[in-house]
């Protein structure tokens, strides 16, 4: 009997797997809300550089790397993106499901596994655009007063899951 998997199957370029991802494939995120002790929330700025919604506001994630838990995942996330190094709790928020047209005008398919943290007021002063290619600008703002544009998968209803998180938890 043969062995499929170890004779036909090559480990794939993860420059070509970004590729397909949501395409090919469905797409795996992770996306984690971040807040300060006060109840604003976190959001960037996406830039030029970023592959899509140019110039929108964001919260932070990115795509599952293979090999990651979701915590490591998130972690890793906020540490590139916003040098945030964090041990608080990610609180799960649920799962996002996003059909979407990319810039290519190729349909794509999404999960993002959404939570929320609370930072310390320690790990707030700490918080800088960490990818100055990937962000012109960061803000805390409060719920009900967010900037626009919002990225287009940063909708009511996933907004007020996040929010409905938030205030589950105790601070």
């Amino acid at each position: 009997m043969k062995c499929y998997n170890r004779c036909m199957f090559k480990k794939m370029d993860p420059v070509e797997i970004r590729k397909h991802k949501g395409k090919s494939f469905v797409g795996v995120a992770t996306a984690v809300a971040i807040f300060n002790q006060q109840g604003q929330l976190l959001l960037a700025r996406r830039s030029e550089n970023c592959r899509d919604e140019h110039g929108k506001w964001d919260i932070c994630g990115g795509g599952l790397k293979a090999g990651n838990t979701i915590d490591a995942n998130l972690r890793s996330e906020m540490k590139e993106e916003f040098d945030i190094d964090s041990e608080q709790i990610l609180h799960q928020v649920g799962v996002h499901e996003a059909f979407r047209i990319d810039h290519n005008n190729d349909s794509t398919h999404w999960l993002s596994l959404d939570h929320v943290i609370i930072l310390t007021e320690e790990e707030v002063k700490r918080v800088k655009i960490n990818e100055p290619e990937n962000f012109t600008d960061i803000g805390w703002f409060n719920l009900d007063k967010l900037p626009t544009p919002l990225h287009s998968q940063l909708n009511d209803q996933r907004l007020k899951k996040i929010k409905l998180k938030f205030s589950e938890i105790k601070i």
